[in-house]
């Protein structure tokens, strides 16, 4: 049986991407960063989702048919989430396919890469 080993993200200016993505999810490098790769884990260990980031010259997807969902408990996690990323370097996206009433945020990376803040109580 096939399981997730890691979500593959490609960035122009890898030292950039990843110390967002540590910051943002508490992650650190799996070893030292390869030529254009670096493999970011879970700090505490324990297994869960690597994140990987590849130097890649492709465009940024509008739309991406792929992204991550980062999971808030609640509206004010989601809110107090939402800013720290944007300290962060994270960007509001102006997304244009928001339903009536959303329980995600969209922001993108320092990149480019879209990923969704989920306010998980949101019914």
């Amino acid at each position: 049986m096939l399981r997730l080993g890691s979500i593959v993200l490609g960035v122009a200016d890898l030292p950039r991407a990843a110390a967002f993505w540590e910051a943002a999810l508490g992650y650190v490098p799996r070893e030292a960063p390869q030529e254009g790769w670096v493999v970011l884990v879970p700090a505490e260990g324990g297994g869960g989702v690597q994140i990987a980031l590849g130097v890649s010259e492709s465009p940024v997807q509008e739309h991406p048919r792929v992204h991550l969902d980062l999971y808030a408990g609640d509206a004010a996690e989601q809110a107090a989430e939402v800013e720290r990323l944007l300290a962060l370097g994270a960007q509001h996206v102006d997304w244009d396919l928001y339903p009536e009433d959303p329980d995600f945020v969209v922001l993108a990376d320092t990149e480019g890469n879209r990923f969704c803040i989920i306010d998980t109580s949101h019914p």
